[in-house]
């Protein structure tokens, strides 16, 4: 799906304000330039400026002072890497999220099935024998624990951004699965891993 004239201005106006940001080496507390001057400085609209400044303001990125400006807060590159992905997520399709959620579930099992232990199967069995939790809250909190093992914080939070925004109609594995992936975990069998995945899917 493509975006319109009117989204990759707004897209490339935050990474500008981003980019400003590292570049000016700007820390918390310090004021960002006006409106008409961020306008002047990307070469973009004021209308996109100013859509983009209030998303930023929603996560925290900057905070507006009545008659002061807009000031830096507790800014994190990661911050405006969320805002541009869920951008992003918000232009996919539903066959489109699905189907990437699936890749990084079938790829951090893999990943991690050479290097987890028995503690850490044994902790994914609890998670998989709750029974007072909801079977999407079971898938999150078994595929959170993977991710976390991989030490990988992108790899996590690209995953977390994708599972949040498709909440409302992703269709998990069934009960099955999960005890069939443990204990698969637990042999290091990737190639198995990799089939049951497969199965699942199709």
């Amino acid at each position: 799906m493509s975006m319109s004239p009117k989204q990759k201005v707004y897209q490339g106006v935050l990474e500008e304000i981003r980019n400003y940001i590292e570049s000016e080496d700007l820390r918390p507390g310090d004021k960002l330039p006006s409106e008409r001057e961020l306008s002047d400085k990307l070469q973009a609209g004021r209308s996109s400026v100013r859509e983009a400044l209030r998303a930023m303001e929603l996560i925290g990125v900057v905070e507006t002072r009545h008659g002061g400006g807009t000031f830096l807060s507790k800014y994190r590159p990661y911050q405006t890497v969320k805002l541009l992905s869920t951008f992003i997520l918000n232009q996919s399709t539903e066959s489109e999220l699905v189907m990437v959620k699936y890749l990084l579930e079938k790829e951090v099992a893999k990943l991690v099935s050479h290097s987890i232990d028995e503690s850490k199967i044994e902790q994914l069995q609890e998670i998989v024998n709750q029974p007072e939790i909801s079977m999407k809250e079971k898938h999150y909190q078994f595929f959170s624990f993977l991710f976390e093992l991989t030490d990988n914080q992108l790899f996590s939070r690209i995953w977390g951004l994708i599972d949040d925004y498709s909440k409302q109609f992703t269709v998990q594995y069934s009960e099955v699965f999960y005890q069939k992936l443990i204990q698969l975990l637990s042999l290091q069998d990737n190639k198995s891993i990799e089939d049951l995945f497969e199965k699942e899917m199709y």
